[in-house]
């Protein structure tokens, strides 16, 4: 029997996502990559947020080397694109993430949680990139996502050094964006994405879709940019809907 590596279950409009390899350490290894394709290529309707954890005390502690194989640069090429494609999936996919970060968070457990809209980390979890130690260079699109947080020049220190980031280093790093308390990370992780699903999904498609890409143009092209999705949000249902609830003084209540 397949072993079990991903646990998927719909409350409301939240889908609960919970790594579940615990005697791993919540180790990735290729089926718990096919299990996230399988669920981001095809986000359930009704769908508004995601909220991404790990069973028995970690997030994801990085790739499961015991299960590594010998590759030819060709295959190794080809698994780290599948990686780039998955986590394409959840930053782009249209429905925001929350990861509900504890214990370790290394390698592309990182890589995941970088790929995650919004992070929250209890007291104790630990970051680190420890490639650098293992003979082998990233390939689930740190130089990317996680430059891209925090910085070429800290990236670099982190694989050079292996070097463990806490909690709260993490925190003003920007590894993550809310602490919590040990024990209440993945409930403040549900608070957010409960908020967050209130949202208008429309605006939240288009804020997954367009900043991360706005960052990376020209000042004018990123202007113009903004001004599409501007135009794309103010002209429907949902725009209508904001306005009332601003001029009534009450909640928006959006399809």
């Amino acid at each position: 029997m397949a072993e079990a590596v991903l646990d998927v279950r719909r409350e409301g409009p939240l889908a609960y996502l919970t790594f579940d390899r615990p005697a791993k350490r919540n180790a990735v290894n290729d089926a718990m990559i096919e299990a996230l394709r399988r669920f981001f290529a095809h986000v359930p309707e009704g769908v508004r947020a995601v909220v991404l954890s790990g069973n028995g005390g970690h997030f994801c502690s990085g790739l499961d080397l015991s299960e590594q194989v010998e590759r030819a640069p060709q295959e190794v090429m080809r698994h780290s694109r599948n990686w780039h494609s998955v986590m394409g999936l959840i930053q782009f996919g249209g429905v925001p993430v929350i990861a509900a970060m504890n214990g370790a968070v290394m390698g592309g457990g990182l890589e995941i949680a970088s790929a995650c809209h919004v992070r929250v980390a209890e007291e104790g979890t630990l970051f680190r990139m420890p490639e650098g130690q293992r003979g082998i260079f990233v390939g689930g699109g740190a130089t990317v996502r996680l430059g891209a947080i925090i910085g070429a020049d800290r990236l670099t220190e982190m694989m050079l050094t292996g070097r463990t980031y806490s909690a709260e280093e993490g925190y003003r790093l920007g590894l993550a964006h809310y602490l919590a308390p040990s024990g209440k990370g993945l409930a403040k992780a549900v608070a957010l994405a409960l908020q967050v699903a209130q949202n208008s999904s429309a605006v939240n498609y288009l804020i997954i879709q367009s900043i991360a890409r706005i960052s990376k143009m020209s000042t004018e092209d990123g202007l113009y940019a903004e001004s599409l999705a501007a135009a794309l949000s103010q002209t429907g249902p949902d725009a209508e809907e904001g306005l009332k609830a601003f001029l009534e003084k009450r909640k928006p209540r959006f399809a």
